[in-house]
């Protein structure tokens, strides 16, 4: 058997001294940021790997702190592009939760929706980067992406979480707009799927995260899920409206752990989102006109003290660990983002791996370079 040792370049570390580069395509959100994977092989068959990180230096935690609260969350859906809404969102309900605040219950609704409608854009790019055959449903998630411009201002980073609720109600010309957008995604799932299906049944079996390991790592979202961890803070947690929709959110979990499994989880979540999104458009629908934010201060406070929250994004679980001494700005807030743990649990998942199953690897433990060097 042949050893070496190979450095694996992605995305802009191609412009450092790199033995390969992974070219994930344009779209793939790990192309957008720098990242280094040191592989030892014996005969082409990954035998260990290390991913190297921290070449991207967002330094997102620091900005924080020289930055008020209102501030923080323009800054806050920048660290992870795919997961921009539900970001800044995580941030907002930990920082209410410091201060006591209950936003309006049309407020809660709409997050609910937006936080799916994140969800479902998201899994879309991530399956159609990824899986040629899959493209067709990039432009469902452009339309879903012009939605998200109308009703925030913003396709990239939304910006319409505020302290206490959002800036502005979802009207219902959009939410009708919306409906139709997502039955046309229904009826294309089917087709998405079966591409899919096809295009990773050669990859059956390969880079596998073992349920134990996905546990020791802390692993959270579809890939935790994929390897036999079935959690997930919508139905775990009283968060938002997912109380009261409970019943709706049934995730499929796999034990095969494996590229497959990983991305039929990521389909599967999708018809559970759209459900979750017809229920809270036909709330918002009931409840008709009202406040969907509180009244503030001019300057915001959170009393001083140190409190936690989490929210289950579209690539895992996020927490926020909040410190406050009772200024306009915090002492110190911490993140726990998906992609970190996420790229370590691929990592791990690498050995036994053959070099040329490496990209489908790569993107089937879906992070955001961003998120990681945050």
């Amino acid at each position: 058997m042949t050893s070496r040792k190979v450095l694996v370049a992605l995305g802009a570390a191609r412009h450092l001294d790199a033995d390969l580069v992974l070219d994930l395509g344009d779209l793939h959100p790990a192309q957008h940021g720098a990242l280094q994977l040191a592989l030892e092989l014996d005969d082409d068959i990954i035998t260990a790997a290390d991913a190297r990180v921290g070449l991207l230096h967002r330094s997102a935690e620091k900005l924080f702190e020289a930055r008020d609260y209102r501030q923080i969350l323009m800054l806050a859906n920048r660290h992870d592009w795919l997961s921009a809404f539900s970001s800044e969102l995580g941030v907002a309900l930990t920082i209410e939760a410091a201060m006591g605040i209950v936003p309006p219950e049309r407020a809660t609704w709409s997050r609910t929706l937006l936080a799916e409608v994140n969800r479902i854009t998201a899994s879309l790019l991530l399956v159609g980067a990824a899986v040629p055959e899959a493209a067709p449903s990039l432009a469902v998630r452009e339309e879903l992406q012009e939605l998200q411009e109308r009703a925030t201002g913003g396709r990239v980073h939304p910006m319409i979480t505020r302290i206490g609720g959002l800036a502005h109600p979802l009207d219902t010309p959009w939410l009708d707009d919306l409906a139709r957008v997502l039955a046309g995604l229904t009826a294309q799932l089917p087709t998405v799927r079966e591409s899919v299906t096809t295009a990773m049944q050669a990859h059956a079996g390969v880079a596998v995260l073992t349920t134990a390991d996905a546990l020791s790592i802390g692993v959270s979202g579809p890939v935790a899920r994929a390897s036999g961890v079935d959690l997930d803070l919508r139905r775990d947690a009283a968060l938002l409206a997912y109380p009261e929709l409970v019943s709706l959110i049934d995730v499929p979990v796999s034990i095969a752990g494996d590229i497959s499994a990983r991305y039929e989880v990521l389909l599967g979540q999708i018809p559970v989102s759209i459900a979750l999104i017809a229920a809270a458009s036909a709330r918002l629908r009931e409840l008709g006109e009202g406040p969907v934010n509180v009244p503030l201060p001019k300057v915001v406070r959170v009393p001083e003290s140190t409190s936690y929250g989490e929210f289950e994004g579209p690539l895992g679980r996020s927490g926020y660990l909040l410190s406050s001494v009772g200024e306009k700005t915090p002492w110190r807030l911490k993140l726990r983002t998906p992609s970190f743990t996420n790229v370590q649990a691929l990592a791990r998942a690498l050995p036994g791996t053959p070099l040329h199953a490496l990209g489908p690897a790569v993107t089937s433990f879906f992070f955001v370079v961003g998120d990681i060097d945050r």
